[in-house]
């Protein structure tokens, strides 16, 4: 590493599982970038310290995951409009000045892995249902008010934190009880799956999709297995389908580029590469 070397990297706690080392590995060695983007081991104690030393150790700017997107809200400088209305940053960019500016690329990497997978989607096609209510689904709903959804039910193992999300955020929000998960599949375009549900070592997701119509699109953010239960029983019913590593690489673009100055492309070979199927 030399002195026009770019830094950047991911902050959590623990983070040896992160999988952006080796997706933003790739398009620096794809583009031919002088750079580097290090996994950071940051205890929730020292993340304020840490963010606040970014310059001075010669980065451009960090990812950040659990726990400190939160936390970051009452570090860095400047907030988005997205990441003030989300309530979480996952993206820091250390400005000329040396202060920190806070974005939440989440909801973007959400919709772009739909558009690219599903061609021709819209969020204005029909009404929409997100199950749970935590961080992710607090980054979606938000998406998904700000691209035109016409109605987006909340569907929660505990109905008291789907009316807490409605009412934090501005759109068409509706919280459903998780008893009538199933009904509330009538008559939608799209249902997202941000509940762990389903996740390798989880409980399956428990969910009738008889009322859920043939066209309607289902993604699941999980994409420990690529293909969750979910996903295929979908599918089997013939309903297009998304998985969640698209959402995964679309959402570190926009740091990419504020970083390392290009932007960057999700193909094929971006996937296998961070699936571990290529060196």
């Amino acid at each position: 590493m030399n002195a026009t070397t770019i830094k950047a990297g991911v902050m959590g706690w623990p983070i040896s599982h992160s999988r952006s080392p080796r997706l933003h590995g790739y398009w620096l060695a794809r583009y031919g970038i002088d750079g580097t983007y290090e996994a950071l081991a940051v205890a929730p104690e020292d993340l304020a310290e840490q963010l606040g030393s970014l310059r001075d150790q010669g980065f451009a700017g960090v990812n950040l995951t659990v726990p400190h997107k939160k936390a970051a809200l009452a570090v860095v400088t400047s907030l988005s409009p997205t990441a003030r209305a989300i309530g979480a940053v996952n993206t820091v960019v250390v400005g000329a000045d040396g202060k920190l500016e806070g974005d939440n690329t989440d909801g973007f990497g959400f919709l772009e892995n739909l558009r690219q997978d599903t061609a021709g989607w819209r969020a204005d096609t029909g009404p929409a249902v997100v199950l749970g209510a935590g961080g992710a689904a607090r980054a979606i709903c938000h998406a998904l008010a700000e691209a035109g959804a016409p109605e987006i039910r909340i569907v929660n193992r505990t109905l008291t934190r789907a009316e807490a999300l409605a009412g934090d955020l501005i759109g068409p929000l509706m919280p459903w009880s998780w008893d009538d998960r199933g009904t509330a599949l009538a008559g939608i375009a799209l249902v997202v799956n941000t509940t762990t549900l389903g996740m390798v070592g989880q409980d399956p997701l428990d969910i009738d999709l008889a009322s859920l119509p043939t066209e309607a699109v289902v993604n699941d953010i999980v994409y420990a297995p690529l293909e969750t239960p979910l996903l295929v029983a979908a599918a089997a019913r013939g309903n297009p389908v998304v998985d969640g590593l698209g959402m995964l690489l679309h959402q570190a673009r926009p740091g990419f580029e504020a970083w390392f100055g290009r932007s960057p492309e999700v193909t094929a070979g971006l996937r296998a590469h961070v699936l571990g199927s290529e060196p």
